[in-house]
């Protein structure tokens, strides 16, 4: 039975309590590591741009389009890609994408034409989706009670290949060429291919596979009714669809993706326009004062397995409670950027690094929230999840810079206040029938 038929919380099935030996802390860590590596296939090619429109002899604005073929491939994968953890063995599939990522990132940077390099940035982030993957595979590996520090962990391994990567990727591309950066991207996602083919598990089916009695899944019903495509073809379509129908039927799911769209819209809405702002009248700075104030964050890397310990200890409750307080407590600080000068420079930072904090903090109990509302399915319910917060984000960055156009930077900052407050009222109204803290075994 699921939440959805109870109207609470998802009851813990067998497969929920992990294995009996767990993986230590350097599989995790090399998780995480894999994780941060491929988040960085993601956001490096930011810093390449003006690279390659001087190496390919093009304009700045074509060059940008890698940008958006690698994110728009990222946000396919996750549609596509994602949900297959829950079918194919996790080694099998992680390799497979690692390598295929290598070979994309090779393609890259040998790329002759702009054309060759938006159709390898395109299958570079399809198949860079690892982070939400291992995300799904530790869950399934540890204990329950231990999900949250280990989700905070690979968040961790995710915010640091993120900023490392714009950094070491801006360093390869002034000594070496812009396509120093792929080369080098290519070698470590390979690596750690190689390694992770040697550590995983070799088994580790997902759960959903043997269901009790035989009874077929939802999917598999659904490809059955699909008629006449090749078998394979109708099992996968219905894999795809099943996003959808958890969304609809599993009320924790429903009220993490709300949660984390709206925190997200907030924060989205923050960095879009916050450049608008550096370099404008108040300030003055150039762009690159964005990337300065954005490295004010990676304490967030620090505080993320810290809130999953809370998360194991508390439940995802009274952590998102806090996080969506702080995410309001956030809006006013951030608010006195307007001042401009010392105070409103202290303002952003102290702001944005709260809003940051709180964002992460609340992912955490978020993916815990979600982990644990079916077993077997956790690869598509992420999927509904990430691509519920990616809309999310999506809207609050146009929102923002539409706000900030009308109203200047405390427009902006209302927004985040208004998004954390529709999310705070709905977890009030809901906190009785949130998923209960893990078991504490001693």
């Amino acid at each position: 039975m699921t939440s959805a038929q109870t109207g609470g919380a998802a009851t813990p099935t067998p497969t929920d309590a992990g294995p009996v030996g767990e993986p230590g802390a350097a599989l995790i860590l090399l998780l995480a590591l894999a994780a941060g590596v491929a988040v960085g296939n993601v956001y490096f090619p930011q810093v390449v741009v003006p690279g390659v429109a001087d190496g390919l002899g093009v304009s700045a604005g074509a060059a940008a389009r890698v940008v958006s073929a690698t994110q728009a491939g990222y946000a396919a994968g996750i549609v596509l890609l994602v949900p297959l953890g829950d079918r194919i063995p996790y080694r099998r599939l992680i390799v497979g994408l690692l390598l295929l990522t290598g070979v994309g990132l090779l393609v890259a940077a040998g790329a002759p034409t702009l054309g060759v390099l938006l159709a390898a940035a395109v299958l570079t982030g399809a198949t860079t989706v690892i982070g939400p993957i291992v995300g799904t595979m530790a869950a399934g590996l540890v204990s329950e009670g231990r999900r949250g520090r280990v989700s905070g962990m690979l968040l961790s391994g995710g915010l640091g290949g993120m900023l490392l990567s714009r950094t070491l990727g801006g360093a390869l591309v002034e000594g070496l060429g812009w396509r120093a950066p792929y080369l080098v991207a290519a070698a470590l996602t390979l690596a750690v291919a190689l390694v992770l083919l040697r550590v995983l598990p070799a088994g580790g089916e997902p759960a959903e596979r043997h269901r009790p009695g035989g009874a077929p899944s939802p999917a598999r019903r659904d490809a059955a009714s699909l008629g006449g495509a090749p078998a394979p073809v109708r099992r996968y379509l219905a894999l795809l669809a099943e996003p959808l129908r958890l969304l609809v039927g599993e009320p924790l799911l429903r009220r993490s993706c709300l949660y984390q769209a709206l925190v997200f819209a907030g924060f989205s809405a923050v960095w879009a326009s916050i450049t608008l702002l550096l370099t404008g009248p108040a300030y003055g700075l150039p762009a690159s004062a964005t990337g300065v104030l954005a490295l004010v964050n990676a304490a967030t890397m620090v505080i993320t397995p810290i809130a999953g310990r809370q998360v194991d200890r508390r439940g995802p409750g009274p952590v998102t409670l806090v996080c969506l307080v702080a995410v309001i407590v956030s809006a006013p600080v951030l608010a006195a950027g307007a001042l401009g000068g010392a105070p409103g420079m202290a303002g952003l930072a102290v702001g944005s690094l709260l809003l940051d904090l709180a964002m992460q903090s609340g992912m955490v109990a978020n993916q815990v929230r979600v982990y644990g509302v079916r077993a077997g399915a956790r690869g598509r319910l992420t999927t509904a999840y990430m691509a519920c917060a990616y809309l999310g984000g999506a809207a609050g960055s146009w929102l923002g810079t539409a706000a900030y156009g009308r109203a200047g930077w405390p427009g902006v900052c209302a927004i985040v206040a208004l998004t954390a407050a529709v999310a705070l009222a709905r977890h009030l109204a809901g906190r009785a029938t949130d998923l209960p803290p893990a078991p504490r075994h001693t």
